[in-house]
């Protein structure tokens, strides 16, 4: 079953708690987390305290992503903090596959992000490994960036490997998707989407999720 993930980065933080309460009861299953450091994205957010506290605002999934600098100092403590779902990135951390089984280890999903420039290649060794993989349509680092649309071909690509593997992983996007642009992302095979400011720069929260809803 396919996914709205909404994406808080773009939404109200003085009011967390209750944009969280619109997306979910609109028909959002996931709540999306984007953790940057400043170093290995140009931006900064906020640390596993967060997580935490939106963990007591709502029982929907908390699919992290983090977008930091080695990975691997961090994982233990987001996912005690109430992360269900762990992202991290190939390019950020040495010892991927001793990482993704960490996460598992620790009771979390494992999921690998790809930056546009990175091939899918790279997952040839990894992917048996995985919950989700997240393809990035955007460079990581801020919001409300337009979609790059050879991210289909990619999410395509992707979908083709997993079905012909009988490989038991799910397909996330995150950047630029909107109403306008949302099915063709579902019909490219993606599984969960993530929308930052397509939800939260919308001024009806629940009729934009319902016409994402009806576009899958």
């Amino acid at each position: 079953m396919k996914k709205i993930a909404p994406s808080i980065i773009s939404a109200d933080l003085l009011n967390l708690g209750n944009e969280i309460e619109l997306v979910e009861k609109a028909g959002a299953e996931i709540i999306h987390i984007d953790i940057m450091d400043g170093i290995f994205v140009p931006n900064i957010t906020a640390g596993w305290s967060l997580v935490e506290a939106i963990k007591e605002k709502t029982t929907l999934p908390l699919d992290v992503h983090l977008m930091i600098d080695k990975p691997e100092r961090y994982i233990e403590d987001f996912i005690k903090s109430g992360a269900n779902i762990l992202t991290i990135h190939q390019e950020a951390c040495i010892h991927l596959h001793r990482l993704v089984e960490r996460i598992r280890e620790l009771g979390a999903s494992p999921g690998v992000a790809v930056n546009p420039a990175t091939p899918l290649s790279f997952l040839e060794n990894i992917i048996d490994y995985l919950d989700i993989v997240l393809i990035m349509s955007v460079n990581p680092g801020f919001s409300g960036q337009e979609f790059i649309y050879s991210s289909l071909f990619k999410i395509e690509k992707l979908h083709q490997t997993i079905s012909e593997n009988d490989l038991e992983v799910l397909i996330e996007v995150d950047g630029g998707i909107k109403i306008s642009n949302i099915a063709e992302v579902s019909n490219s095979g993606c599984d969960i989407f993530v929308s930052g400011s397509g939800i939260f720069g919308t001024d009806d929260y629940d009729k934009t999720i319902r016409l994402m809803l009806d576009r899958l």
